[in-house]
């Protein structure tokens, strides 16, 4: 069994199903939607955040990297990404914070116990677990059946955040022990889907066609983006779809773009296109929450 990498265990979590919910962002995505606000999430190795505006420029970093990979340049430091391999030894020798290693291992037991530590806060809230990404559905299967099993047995709810971009027989293997499977549909136009996103959208649909006939319980969640997908077409689209196949939905989540992972970017050395984005207005989410409630869908939600 090969144990993921995991970037980030977030507590108390409000906005990633039902209650207080410990949410578990495991490293890795088929996926490469241009507006990621978790860049960090998308390639499967652990990687160096630098935080360059942290920087103090005293050298450390440069005479500590066994690779050689920090290098002053005369006026600044820079990464190397093809030598760096996130060893983690410049990162513990900086005084500024201006390091951090994005992802750690961690054994099943190791992540039960952590979201063990909230338990208290399941009872009173109806919450649970949540595992995100990345893509969860795409990590060794072997742990993530055995990690949702042992969650399940232990009274949590658990809830799947997934892109639906995997092999189907990885959501059969653990839809038993799932309370909610979190569903994102980004775009419907199969071009237009791989242009933005990396890949089409075919085994993304079929999936989401499977769950619901197999019985699981679906939240859909739709990034919406000016200038991509924020749209009245592309949502009479996502309805019709739900509605001609009969999806059985216990939510949809409409979700606003926001850029608060652009710093990420040049963390990573990595450019962002932010210019060719923006917040669809308030009005227009409103428009879009309606079209779905006259068409007969319920607990429809602007946010998390």
């Amino acid at each position: 069994m090969e144990k993921p990498t995991v970037f980030n265990i977030q507590k108390y979590s409000i906005h990633d199903g039902k209650g207080i919910r410990t949410t578990l962002f495991f490293k890795g995505c088929p996926l490469s939607c241009q507006w990621c606000h978790n860049p960090e999430s998308q390639q499967y190795p652990v990687e160096l955040l630098y935080y360059h505006e942290r920087c103090t420029y005293c050298g450390t970093c440069v005479e500590v990297c066994p690779q050689k990979a920090s290098v002053w340049d005369g006026r600044r430091i820079k990464v190397d990404r093809e030598k760096c391999t996130a060893c983690g030894v410049c990162a513990d020798e900086c005084l500024a914070g201006a390091r951090e290693i994005a992802g750690k291992t961690y054994t099943v037991e190791e992540l039960v116990a952590e979201a063990a530590k909230d338990q208290m806060f399941y009872e009173e809230s109806g919450g649970g677990v949540t595992l995100s990404g990345g893509e969860v559905m795409c990590q060794d299967m072997d742990f993530i059946e055995a990690l949702c099993k042992k969650l399940y047995r232990r009274g949590y709810s658990v809830n799947i955040d997934t892109c639906g971009e995997a092999p189907y027989e990885n959501f059969a293997r653990i839809l038993p022990y799932v309370d909610v499977f979190l569903y994102d549909i980004k775009l419907m136009d199969p071009k237009k889907h791989e242009t933005f996103v990396g890949v089409d959208n075919h085994r993304i649909l079929e999936n989401l066609i499977r769950l619901s006939q197999d019985g699981a319980r679906i939240n859909i969640r739709i990034p919406l983006i000016g200038g991509v997908n924020a749209e009245d077409g592309f949502i009479q689209d996502v309805i019709r779809f739900l509605q001609e196949h009969q999806i059985r939905t216990v939510g949809v989540n409409l979700l606003p773009y926001h850029n608060t992972g652009k710093s990420k970017y040049a963390n990573l050395d990595r450019g962002y296109a932010e210019e060719r984005y923006h917040v669809p207005p308030a009005e227009q989410m409103e428009h879009f929450r309606q079209m779905f409630q006259m068409s007969g869908f319920q607990n429809v939600k602007i946010g998390g």
